[in-house]
């Protein structure tokens, strides 16, 4: 590594720049830099660069993060993960932080206005510019819509580089720290700042920002006073980390200069929500509420994202007189009946940024402010809906049915995005649900109908076995009653009831104990009862009601709560398979079946969905598909066999004697003889394999229709060639050998039966 040559930094060169104090190394023979003298800052666009103090262009990062871990780390140019490492994301490459730098940060004079009176000032008449800096005439109050320090300006150890960007309350300047051999930092200061109300925000954010300890947010390393040249008065600055990067609004902005309805990729969305939640996590627990995030207010430097720009941060036990956001991204309870900020109404700003940066959002400050278009006109809703059912959980009307918590929204964007990805690359990425268990058994494993006549299918499942076959909620562990629960072994609810009394615990997990006990027994009426005791904010209430409900049959009434559970709880494996169940034995096939697919495609431990969606492409007509979807159950699941078997008799079973059924005959003997199968289970399979081979040739060949595979002479089925004769010779065989397996007299005297009739006739 290349010693840093600017004395007496100790760092080294890594990737162009020092990694101690970000510059770029002095060329040979270069003399030691003194004070830097004015130029023009170049390559930049006011308000939107890259730092601590507002989001956008930026280059990298010589400061430490709040985790005290450096975040300056060696760029090499590849792609990094976000999202629990499940999605690839672009690199943001560093460069010389002068390259952010604003080339022309002044307000324009029509955005200028009094931050009193909302009257325009500094502007323009008669041909003369408006000046940038002074005080409105109607009430005195100062106003600076110009950047108040010059390049080479000393505030305090702090020499200005010049201006980044107008943050939310203030200038925000480049600076170097020369008491620690020139690092890059940045000054944050006020607007207008004898103006009461942004005076009390910046006081806000300097008390809140020097508490704040988190990875993901910029911290602020002190607080400086300069005198304000318009004024005299001392201006108060935060001094900042540089947080070198791209904002999430640059790299939408970014795209759009190619495409102007360009989008990021939901994927990408998706990670980037997963890993600034724990930054709002933290603030929560806090008190703290962010109010204002948007696409500008966040950074990506290398492979982490910085939460920026905290000047709206708010603490809930003391919440000022305005709340500040920006339209668009803000709560609708914020902005109509000036109700108090919450965390709430923060992941409603989550949800909002989520959808800008994921579709082409026209109106999403008008005509949408507070709400999402039809999903019949995002696409991306009708591709993936389960991050349309995200979306419209955090956006909620109403603050009451959005998340409950940054954590809880959080495991709903990782659910989400296994599926987005695992669809997306063809690639299961399952994962362990922290609120149902795993998938224990699969209680309806036929698809196809036994030798039926054509287009018949396999009896639907029975309502009240899927009920008590669907994945169980996990314990709550800080539940009282859940110690008692791990070790109680009765099915029995008056049995669990006496021990939950003598113990003296009554509690949710308890109750819902009973109440599936009582679902199970078919005692409805009572399961109902036990509810009435659990909390309506419980997501558990809606599933139990669901499980009730399907267990009597009643599907209007459990599609309707299992559809419930499925909005409030987007990514979870359970409601889906619940919810497509009931669509199935609706006759709603289609529906089903994308219920199905989407818990399939991302987790392949739930096979149920496996064998549900077959039954729906085959009831759907599409054979093939139900055919691939069976094969596709993996060698390592216990129910692998059944699988395959059901993916033989759907291949071969109700299928009309016409059809080209050369390649599926060979293909279901091939599949047969590598199954590891024996005895009765064999057999039954053989006989039904050489039944439809049989019915076929007799039906005249191939069925009239030439192609691979066809009784030519060359293929065979189970060692028969598929001619009328050697398929019965063998058919003959299997019935006999079936016969030895069954039962039942009664049985095994119509197998010889069948067998007799069968024989090809004789001399002998």
């Amino acid at each position: 590594m290349i010693k840093c040559n600017r004395p007496p930094c100790p760092g080294e060169i890594d990737d162009g720049f020092c990694d101690t104090c970000g510059n770029e190394p002095l060329a040979t023979g270069a003399p030691v830099p003194g004070p830097r003298t004015g130029r023009s800052g170049v390559s930049g666009t006011s308000g939107t660069s890259g730092t601590a103090g507002t989001a956008g262009t930026a280059g990298s990062s010589s400061s430490r993060s709040a985790s005290g871990r450096s975040s300056r780390r060696g760029s090499t140019g590849t792609s990094r993960r976000l999202g629990g490492g499940l999605v690839e994301m672009p690199n943001v490459p560093r460069r010389n932080p002068e390259s952010a730098l604003a080339r022309n940060p002044v307000i324009p004079e029509e955005k200028r206005f009094c931050r009193k009176c909302e009257q325009p000032v500094g502007r323009g008449r008669g041909g003369r510019p408006g000046v940038a800096n002074g005080f409105c005439p109607r009430d005195r109050t100062p106003f600076s819509f110009a950047p108040k320090l010059q390049r080479d300006d000393m505030v305090g150890q702090y020499r200005i580089i010049g201006c980044l960007a107008r943050g939310g309350f203030g200038w925000v300047y480049l600076a170097q720290d020369t008491a620690a051999h020139n690092m890059w930092v940045v000054l944050k200061g006020l607007l207008g700042s004898d103006d009461p109300d942004s005076r009390a925000a910046a006081l806000a954010e300097q008390r809140i920002l020097t508490q704040i300890q988190h990875a993901n947010i910029v911290h602020i390393q002190t607080v400086v006073q300069h005198p304000d040249p318009l004024t005299g008065q001392d201006e108060t600055y935060l001094v900042m980390e540089y947080v070198g990067g791209l904002s999430l609004m640059d790299r939408l902005k970014q795209m759009r200069e190619v495409d102007p309805k360009a989008v990021l990729p939901v994927e990408q969305v998706l990670a980037y929500a997963i890993d600034i939640l724990p930054a709002f996590g933290y603030l929560h627990q806090q008190n703290l509420v962010y109010c204002d995030f948007k696409p500008d207010n966040v950074i990506q430097t290398e492979d982490q994202l910085k939460l920026i720009d905290l000047g709206a941060v708010t603490d809930l036990a003391r919440p000022g007189k305005f709340t500040y956001g920006t339209v668009g991204y803000q709560a609708p309870e914020i902005e109509t009946v000036r109700a108090e900020p919450s965390v709430e109404s923060d992941l409603f700003t989550i949800g909002r940024t989520m959808a800008v940066l994921s579709f082409y959002f026209a109106g999403y400050t008008r005509k949408y402010k507070a709400s999402l278009p039809p999903a019949a006109d995002v696409p991306l809703f009708t591709e993936f809906e389960s991050y349309h059912r995200l979306l419209l959980r955090a956006t909620h009307p109403d603050p009451e049915q959005r998340f409950a918590s940054a954590a809880d929204m959080a495991e709903q964007c990782v659910a989400v995005l296994r599926e987005v990805v695992a669809i997306r690359s063809g690639e299961p990425r399952p994962g362990v649900s922290g609120l149902f268990g795993p998938e224990t058994r699969v209680v309806h494993a036929e698809v196809a109908a036994r030798n039926t006549e054509p287009g018949l299918l396999a009896p639907a499942p029975d309502p009240s076995v899927i009920a008590g076959a669907l994945p169980v909620p996990r314990v709550d562990p800080l539940d009282p009653a859940a110690n008692l629960l791990a070790t109680v072994a009765t099915t029995d609810p008056d049995e669990l009831l006496s021990a939950l009394t003598a113990a003296g615990i009554s509690s949710a997990e308890g109750t819902l104990r009973l109440v599936r006990m009582c679902i199970e027994q078919g005692d409805v009426v009572r399961a109902r009862a036990f509810l009435a005791d659990i909390d309506a904010d419980d997501w558990r209430l809606p599933w139990f009601e669901g499980l009730a409900a399907l267990s009597q049959h009643d599907l209007p009434r459990a599609h309707e709560f299992f559809d419930g559970v499925r909005g409030a709880l987007p990514g979870e494996p359970a409601p889906r398979i619940a919810l497509g169940a009931c669509r199935e034995l609706m006759g709603r096939h289609s529906e089903a079946a994308a219920e199905y697919r989407g818990v399939w495609s991302t987790d392949h431990a739930y096979v149920s969905a496996a064998f549900g969606l077959a039954r729906c492409l085959l009831a759907t007509g599409d054979r093939a598909g139900a055919v691939r979807i069976l094969e596709s159950v993996p060698d390592t699941s216990a129910n692998h066999v059944a699988a395959q078997t059901a993916a033989l008799r759907t291949r071969i079973s109700g299928r009309a004697a016409a059809e080209p059924l050369g390649p599926d005959l060979t293909t279901a003997s091939d599949r047969l003889g590598a199954l590891r199968l024996e005895g009765e289970a064999h057999d039954r399979l053989a006989v039904e394999l050489l039944e439809t081979a049989l019915e076929w040739v007799k039906a005249g060949a191939n069925g009239g229709n030439s192609g691979a595979g066809g009784a030519d002479g060359t293929a065979r089925v189970l060692g028969s060639e598929l001619k009328e004769k050697p398929l019965r010779f063998a058919l003959e065989k299997c019935y006999r050998d079936l016969a030895r397996h069954v039962t039942t007299h009664a049985e095994r005297i119509a197998l010889v039966d069948r067998a007799n009739e069968v024989r090809p006739w004789t001399w002998v």
